[in-house]
């Protein structure tokens, strides 16, 4: 899967459980995504980095292992704003996209 798939579907996901009282971590698993551990982690690492999510605590071993704690995960608003430029590319490329297809 691609790396920008997967951070929109973690971003996705956390947009959609803010309805939510409790967000199940599960559902951005490793697992969930079908990626590794490692890539995971470096996932979550560059997201709270970047600003879009909050609440993530990374510790770093000195024998190389990361935990990562994501149990007050929650997007934030660059993270919803990433989502909203996303979609709208999306929508834009699929129109460009079906006018490339009609037009020989």
């Amino acid at each position: 899967m691609d790396n920008f798939k997967i951070i929109y579907k973690i971003l996705f996901t956390l947009e959609r459980s803010m309805d939510l009282e409790k967000f199940n971590p599960d559902s951005i698993s490793p697992e969930a995504l079908k990626i590794s551990d490692e890539r995971w982690n470096k996932y979550m690492e560059m997201l709270l980095d970047a600003g879009y999510i909050k609440g993530v605590k990374i510790q770093k071993y000195v024998a190389g292992g990361t935990s990562v704690d994501i149990d007050d995960i929650r997007i934030t608003l660059k993270g919803l704003e990433y989502l909203s430029e996303n979609s709208i590319m999306q929508r834009l490329y699929k129109a460009a996209k079906g006018i490339t297809e009609l037009v020989p």
